[in-house]
């Protein structure tokens, strides 16, 4: 393929849920999916990397057809051939490459390089993981915060000033409409930190649950303003969640889309979970938002 030059723009960070532009690419995906690059998009993708929020839902229009996308995922090329989603061979930022938002579609022979087309993201979907993933965050602080008195060495801190647990801990993370899924690894490393696992025996999760839902239902009455920050309109931009809680800003990298207020949230109900992984103890945390008709 021509080398793009430079990284799709996307306007899904500021809200945006429908983009004009040009098809810059299409290719074969496999499974009888075309992916389609364009210059510009609305559609938030899958970051293989760490693909915590799903893609969007909506529709390419070109020429008058509607083309439903499929999946959306993160491509890169440096102008040789394209490499989709998880066989993206480099890093984001990496030089000489362009990080490109290939949306997926079924059918689609008729769309060609340089044709005019519409990105469309489905505003209820978009609305329910915007909130699940605002969700999170408030989750992850507040239990941060809840475990803040359980470390006997000093340890790297949140965004909050509180010893970051979550950031620490966690191997993964996926949000779901109005809601997450975060699990945490209990190792020894995190022991040789100075982390008492003790604190999350599940004989304590319902009074952790406790805490931490109370916490974010005070951010919740606040109705704590939130924003994204971004040094740029490209895809690899460095992008920031920034929410005004009552005891700070809180300033987290991140590259979703997200509630423009905690108070978008309505009541926030957070579960805990103890388990095991390959004989590592996990703790798994449920973050469930339901938010104002």
């Amino acid at each position: 393929m021509t080398h793009p030059g430079h990284d799709t723009r996307v306007t899904y960070p500021d809200g945006a849920l429908e983009a004009d532009g040009l098809v810059l690419h299409t290719a074969s995906a496999g499974d009888g999916l075309v992916a389609v690059i364009t210059d510009t998009t609305s559609f938030h993708p899958v970051d293989a990397a760490w693909p915590d929020q799903p893609a969007d839902s909506g529709s390419l229009f070109v020429g008058g057809t509607e083309y439903p996308i499929v999946d959306a995922v993160v491509a890169a090329s440096d102008g040789s051939a394209l490499h989709l989603g998880a066989d993206v061979p480099v890093r984001k930022g990496t030089e000489g490459w362009a990080f490109l938002v290939a949306h997926l579609v079924r059918d689609g022979a008729g769309i060609a390089e340089g044709d005019p087309v519409t990105v469309r993201a489905d505003a209820a979907a978009r609305r329910a993981l915007s909130i699940g993933h605002t969700a999170c965050h408030a989750a992850s602080l507040a239990l941060n915060r809840a475990l803040a008195g359980d470390w006997s060495k000093p340890a790297r801190q949140d965004a909050l000033g509180a010893p970051d647990f979550d950031g620490i801990a966690i191997t993964s993370s996926r949000i779901l409409p109005n809601a997450s899924v975060d699990v945490y690894r209990l190792n020894k490393s995190l022991r040789r930190a100075g982390f008492d696992t003790a604190a999350v025996a599940a004989e304590r999760l319902d009074e952790l649950a406790a805490s931490v839902t109370a916490t974010i239902a005070e951010w919740a009455a606040a109705e704590a303003e939130v924003r994204i920050d971004r040094d740029g309109d490209g895809l690899t931009d460095r992008r920031y969640w920034v929410a005004e809680l009552p005891g700070g800003t809180a300033r987290i990298p991140c590259g979703g889309t997200h509630a423009g207020s905690l108070g978008e949230l309505g009541s926030v109900r957070v579960e805990f979970e103890a388990g095991e992984d390959a004989g590592t103890p996990v703790l798994t945390m449920r973050t469930h938002a339901t938010p104002p008709r």
